[in-house]
């Protein structure tokens, strides 16, 4: 997609979008853009990976927009316009794919001749989509999940092999060896907003790098808003603050606001009963027809033309000669899930390493207040409030290793509309999204660099 401002501009952005998207959904985030930064700025939302080629996989996915940023640049630098610095953007699927695209670009040296300004993610998985929860739902979801969206589904599910690494993609690509992470690391500016509620395609664990999830009961915590976003951007620093007294409210008042959930949901959930077989069967169907067209995608993408075109992009992704080896048999999707969370001794084992995630405020003994990090030596400041969940080893790892590079967390609560997953980037027009242009604020008022 051929970008169309202004011929001075040096600061190439890249803007892409997620599963089962095209460009116009982040056309909000790019018209915020071009309000605030109109002559510096060359905006493109690649189209190479629109719709049902989300399911073609990280992988291919990544290497089709390097090759549509390398175009870009190209006639760009054709018709004379020099571009100096680039921003890569990502929303859901598309931070993996601009996660995997930084590593080649990197390993290709375009980040010798251009300056890695600014990454960031608005509700992506970062660490896979497996549900960190026990039951037979949640075990044919983290089952059936995995097989419904072809190579995307495994990757993001966590049940797939990467190359000869013997490793889920997700795994390699928060390796701090990989070419991934040695790029990731060259951005001036690295920062992720994670919706805390709302998002039942990402959850807060994995969109926001944590081990914890504080807001799992919002009854229950005082939460802690920037100043000037209030009831939208919670503080990265210390996001709960002491409990305010009556902030609850009566019984009575809690009573009756039960009520009318109840009286809500209780039609709805009579219309999901109806349709929603028809549905699911309706999906299944299509997904599966959707997986046989991605597979025979895959293995062109390896062959012929395009096989040669895309082949140069096939560079080693781990800066040492020698192959990690594997150290853990990874989990068999098909088998019962872990508990919900952790018990305290299985805690002191897998919440190991540094976590930023899950902060609060906790008075002293001095009585003085004092700002307390929940990490794996304080974790009375999340405990028993947060408890560790139950991911798996590979996705502590995966947290431990992406902390580790230093990226901003920004906890986004999205309170009006009960879409928080398109919300956030106002992914349409429809009415109600102004939360998300508050984010698309915050963003570029705090974030977004030049």
């Amino acid at each position: 997609m051929m970008p169309d401002n202004k011929s001075q501009a040096s600061h190439l952005c890249v803007l892409v979008h997620g599963l089962w998207g095209n460009p116009s959904h982040l056309d909000y985030v790019a018209s915020a853009l071009r309000d605030r930064y109109d002559e510096q700025l060359v905006i493109i939302s690649p189209k190479a990976n629109s719709g049902n080629y989300t399911y073609d996989g990280i992988e291919l996915g990544g290497e089709r927009l390097v090759h549509e940023i390398e175009e870009t640049l190209e006639s760009l630098a054709e018709k004379g316009q020099k571009v100096t610095k680039i921003s890569i953007v990502g929303y859901s699927l598309g931070g993996l794919l601009s996660r995997y695209a930084i590593g080649l670009l990197n390993a290709r040296g375009w980040f010798d001749r251009l300056e890695p300004m600014n990454f960031t993610t608005f509700a992506t998985p970062h660490v896979g989509v497996r549900a960190p929860l026990k039951g037979w739902k949640d075990n044919i979801f983290n089952t059936l999940g995995a097989r419904t969206i072809s190579q995307s589904g495994r990757q993001m599910f966590l049940i797939d092999s990467f190359r000869d690494t013997g490793r889920p993609l997700l795994s390699v690509l928060a390796d701090p060896e990989s070419i991934f992470i040695k790029g990731l690391k060259k951005f001036q500016q690295r920062s992720i907003y994670a919706n805390i509620v709302n998002d039942r395609s990402v959850l807060f664990y994995t969109s926001a790098l944590s081990k914890v999830d504080p807001f799992h009961d919002l009854e229950k915590v005082n939460i802690n808003y920037v100043e000037g976003y209030e009831d939208v951007i919670i503080d990265p620093d210390i996001y709960i603050l002491p409990p305010v007294q009556g902030k609850t409210g009566s019984f009575a008042a809690r009573f009756w606001k039960k009520c009318k959930s109840i009286a809500i949901w209780i039609p709805l959930s009579l219309l999901l009963a109806v349709l929603l077989p028809l549905a699911g069967l309706i999906f299944l169907i299509n997904a599966g027809i959707q997986t046989c067209r991605s597979s025979r995608r895959i293995r062109m993408h390896e062959v012929g033309e395009r096989g040669v075109l895309f082949g140069k992009y096939r560079v080693p992704v781990l800066v040492q000669d020698v192959q990690h080896v594997v150290e853990q048999v990874f989990e068999n999707m098909n088998a019962s899930q872990e508990p919900n969370y952790l018990s305290n001794s299985e805690t002191e084992v897998s919440d190991s390493g540094p976590e930023k995630a899950g902060r609060s405020y906790t008075p002293s003994r001095g009585g003085n207040d004092t700002q307390v990090e929940s990490s794996s030596t304080r974790r009375s400041s999340t405990t028993p409030h947060s408890p560790t969940l139950a991911l798996t080893p590979e996705q502590f790892s995966m947290i431990d290793s992406l902390n580790e590079v230093g990226i901003k967390k920004f906890p986004v609560h999205i309170q009006k509309n009960r879409h928080s997953h398109a919300a956030i980037i106002v992914r349409s027009t429809k009415p109600g999204l102004a939360e998300g242009k508050l984010v698309m604020k915050h963003w570029l008022d705090n974030e977004f660099v030049v």
